[in-house]
Formats: structure tokens, C-alpha cells, sequence
């Protein structure tokens, strides 16, 4: 084995070399009925085309409704962006008209995407989702010369 294998940096605790992440979670949720979602959100997920959850979702999204801090890797189209939306149209106050969660994206496209995502699912709640990009004088801006783009809630 060579001195470069045995010195490399393997991540944080709990990530093993090949980039699996031991999980603390134990819940599996085979089906969006039995997360207890907000009936208009279940709406919102079965007129998506959601019909049983995928793996992903099936791990992640009662973690972070309960407000556990969650890291997820996942391959692309597994459903990612629909685990963190759905968590978070859970969570937010639908009689609050106010922005009530923030979503990082690295390239514009992605935030579309994630905004597209986020109005689908929460169109029965009457969620509102904002993509917004650096560089807009009559957008938001924000003093962090490392922030893209950005998508916010409000209802």
C-alpha cells in the first residue's frame, strides 16, 4: 500500500473512503402517507408524479421535518431536491407571509430548477418561491461575494 493511500484524508468522521456516509438514522418511510405531511402537500406530491418515495426520501426526509442536521449523497435524479422541498414546505407556517427558508443553488439553472420543484409541490399550499441572481440591481443582494444563487420561500 502505498504512503499516499494511507495518509489521504478520508473526510469527516463517519465517511468512509469510498464516500459512504454511516447513517444514525434508523426510520425508513416507504410511503409519503405515512411521513403525517400536510394533506395539501401530499396533494402536491402525487400531482408531481411522486407514488412511493425513493431511497433518499425514504431516509431523509422525517430527519430533517424534525429538524436534525442531514447530509444526503445520492446520484443524480434519485430525488434529492424533492426531499429538501418537501421538508421544508412541511415546516413553514402557511398563514406566515413572509420569507421563511433560504436555499443555496451554485448556478442559475439549478436554482430554476429547484424553484420549479418547490412550486409543483407546495401549489396546493399556496407556497410562493423566489430564484434569485447575483448581479440584479432591483433583486436582493447580498453581502457575501461567494453567493450565487438563491432560492427563498414565501407564503
Amino acid at each position: 500500500m502505498s504512503a499516499e493511500y494511507e495518509n489521504r484524508d478520508n473526510g469527516p468522521e463517519g465517511m468512509e473512503p469510498d464516500g459512504i456516509i454511516e447513517s444514525n438514522w434508523s426510520q425508513i418511510v416507504d410511503s409519503f402517507d405515512d411521513m403525517n405531511l400536510r394533506e395539501a402537500l401530499l396533494r402536491g406530491i402525487y400531482a408531481y408524479g411522486f407514488e412511493k418515495p425513493s431511497t433518499i426520501q425514504q431516509r431523509a426526509i422525517i430527519p430533517c421535518i424534525k429538524g436534525y442536521d442531514v447530509i444526503a449523497q445520492a446520484q443524480s435524479g434519485t430525488g434529492k431536491t424533492a426531499t429538501f422541498a418537501i421538508s421544508i414546505l412541511q415546516q413553514i407556517d402557511v398563514e406566515l407571509k413572509a420569507t421563511q427558508a433560504l436555499v443555496l443553488a451554485p448556478t442559475r439553472e439549478l436554482a430554476q430548477q429547484i424553484q420549479k420543484v418547490v412550486l409543483a409541490l407546495g401549489d396546493y399550499m399556496g407556497a410562493n418561491c423566489y430564484a434569485h441572481e447575483r448581479g440584479r440591481p432591483d433583486l436582493e443582494t447580498s453581502s457575501s461575494s461567494s453567493l450565487t444563487h438563491l432560492v427563498y420561500f414565501k407564503k
